[in-house]
């Protein structure tokens, strides 16, 4: 909470400026706090006079966080078939928990899907904890979070990776609520610290900056992250434990039934599974012009992708977006043609492993992270690119 001292303030407005959220304004020159205040103080940091001090904040429970160990991911699977974005958390599980000198545990619910832990392990888990019942057939949030919690409450893990899903999305904060615990989401980096904490990284403001966000006295360290985003590992030979859970159908898990399922059908463009992207930004300068970018995209068997810039001017469909609020890609190759490099943008394709950036701008951001950097006309340069590529086929 913040506290205003008002004889100090000398209404110098530099508070107001200082804060990012509009939660504190001053009128008549006297500072006034809005309903809009977070409390992150940056208007105490920037007031010369004091006039603006911390009455101390409301904490949650502080937990005996040297209870808690190891590295836990929810697996996601439907109808018995594991989805790529686990096997990518295991392999960044695997990282962080050899880091720490910890083992890593995955927890698998359904029914009939025990014969998913051999995978599970072969990608790095040490141990899979196994519940199976023909009432968790299909996902339903209440008796999922109830047996995961059971589960993270008796083993006490130090960090709990869930996969950016639907089922993430909606299952994880349910369950850190449960922990009253931090949650990150839609991370696209995690790191350890030297101190051990969890670094979460992930785009805020609206894509403009790259956020740290750490939870330094609540267990366990909750993140979702993005599909795409990490590497999965495959470990040959690998040997874990299989522990197999009681799962029993509890009052209350049938408050939410489900009537009937309809499967809709993917359409569109699979950016996710593509080996070849070319993308285009607002420097194609017309929607004809992602012809090229298609004939292009065809000599690899790619897909054509685009920046958020096009997709809002109704160049392209949105299906074709890569970035925060796009699709999250990891191509072998992406081509980023008149993509100047937002860091939105950026947040969908960094874990492309070639980047050829083609842009006129020298001082384009995307070239800070390309691995060939062309610069010039895009629509010179294209077209160059096809002949030739045409020419050595």
């Amino acid at each position: 909470m913040m506290k205003l001292i008002l004889e100090k303030c000398i209404a110098c407005k530099l508070c107001e400026k200082a804060c990012l959220f509009g939660g504190i304004r001053i009128e008549n020159k006297i500072p006034i706090l809005t309903d809009l205040c977070t409390n992150c103080g940056a208007c105490i940091d920037v007031c010369k006079v004091g006039a603006i001090e911390s009455a101390g904040t409301k904490k949650g429970p502080v937990h005996n966080i040297e209870l808690y160990k190891d590295v836990f991911v929810i697996a996601e699977q439907h109808e018995g078939v594991l989805q790529p974005v686990t096997l990518e958390l295991l392999g960044k599980a695997r990282e962080l928990a050899n880091i720490r000198g910890a083992a890593v545990s995955a927890i698998l619910i359904g029914d009939d899907v025990r014969n998913l832990s051999d995978r599970l392990i072969q990608h790095g888990a040490d141990r899979v904890f196994v519940a199976e019942a023909k009432f968790l057939n299909y996902y339903r949030t209440l008796p999922y979070e109830r047996i995961i919690s059971g589960i993270i409450e008796e083993h006490k893990p130090e960090v709990v990776l869930v996969g950016a899903t639907t089922f993430g999305r909606d299952l994880a904060p349910r369950i850190a609520n449960r922990f009253r615990t931090g949650l990150t989401a839609d991370c696209t980096g995690l790191e350890i610290s030297d101190d051990g904490l969890l670094l979460q990284t992930r785009p805020a403001f609206g894509g403009n900056i790259m956020a740290t966000i750490t939870t330094p006295s609540h267990r366990p360290q909750m993140s979702t992250v993005r599909p795409g985003v990490m590497a999965s590992n495959s470990f040959s030979k690998r040997k874990g434990e299989i522990v197999n859970i009681s799962a029993v159908e509890a009052d209350g898990d049938g408050l939410v039934e489900i009537l009937s399922r309809v499967k809709k059908e993917k359409k569109g463009v699979l950016l996710e599974k593509a080996e070849v992207i070319v993308s285009g930004g607002r420097g194609t300068g017309d929607p004809k012009n992602f012809k090229m970018l298609e004939d292009l995209a065809s000599l690899f068997s790619g897909q054509v992708g685009a920046s958020r810039a096009v997709v809002d001017l109704g160049w392209i469909g949105h299906d074709h977006q890569v970035g925060q609020t796009g699709k999250t890609v990891k191509p072998r190759i992406y081509f980023a043609c008149g993509i100047s490099g937002a860091v939105q943008h950026l947040a969908g394709m960094q874990s492309s492993d070639i980047v050829i950036a083609i842009n006129k701008d020298p001082q384009a951001p995307i070239f800070q992270m390309a691995h060939f950097c062309l610069i010039g006309d895009m629509h010179k340069i294209v077209p160059e690119l096809i002949s030739q590529f045409q020419k050595n086929s």
